[in-house]
């Protein structure tokens, strides 16, 4: 089915893993971390277990690095009886100020697209994640200027893409979503009759995976670069 964009006004990108390299950061902290407390545990025994700590944390802590030291710090408690080292969890805080402080890693064309989309349409960043570890990433990626609006959204549900359409002053059809993950950046804005494009990052975090079934019916488009997107725009 071909989809019309012509209406479009807006495009919407996700940030982490869309603009720039970020799930790989967290594969590798979780690997440091079970390595770091495998006297307790195994080490996929201590990766299924920090899974299931951040989930419960959502709600508490929300998306980002911050959350994810705590949920940390919290599952080497649990795993060790209370007895983890100072020593442990200083190492844990410094696995989470190494994510914050890893360089910004743009993915292939993200400046030339953006460079070429800014002047025909309005661009915004909408993500999630804790706010100044979004804009301190924003900072370092040279991309501020060919934004009109940054979104650091709680989460990425219907209600929350409503709120931002409505901010934005525009239609659902005239708005077009350009993420890496199926069920924050697409599926949403799909039930909202507004545009999405999904551009696969090579590791996505099992909290943002959908099941087939999910998708059946859901008109989008897949891409498998962003640089292929002015082209479907034309």
């Amino acid at each position: 089915m071909e989809i019309d964009y012509s209406n479009i006004k807006v495009i919407g990108f996700d940030a982490d893993d869309t603009l720039w390299v970020n799930e790989t950061y967290f594969r590798d902290a979780e690997s440091q971390f079970a390595k770091l407390l495998n006297k307790f545990e195994t080490e996929n025994k201590i990766d299924q277990e920090l899974f299931k700590m951040e989930i419960k944390n959502l709600p508490v802590y929300g998306y980002g690095v911050k959350g994810f030291v705590l949920s940390m710090v919290e599952m080497a408690l649990e795993l060790s009886n209370n007895t983890v080292s100072n020593e442990t969890i200083s190492k844990i805080l410094e696995i989470g100020k190494s994510m914050i402080n890893k360089p910004v890693e743009l993915l292939d064309g993200v400046e030339d697209v953006l460079k070429q989309l800014s002047k025909k349409y309005k661009l915004i960043v909408a993500t999630k994640g804790d706010l100044l570890d979004q804009e301190r990433k924003l900072e370092k990626s040279g991309l501020l200027d060919y934004f009109h609006h940054i979104e650091v959204l709680s989460d990425k549900k219907e209600e929350n893409y409503k709120k931002l359409l409505q901010h934005l002053d525009i239609k659902p059809e005239e708005f077009l979503m350009v993420g890496n993950s199926l069920k924050s950046d697409i599926l949403p804005l799909v039930n909202l009759n507004a545009k999405a494009v999904h551009i696969p990052f090579h590791t996505t975090w099992i909290h943002e995976q959908v099941e087939e079934n999910e998708t059946n019916g859901k008109t989008y488009k897949t891409l498998e670069s962003l640089l292929q997107l002015p082209k479907i725009l034309q």
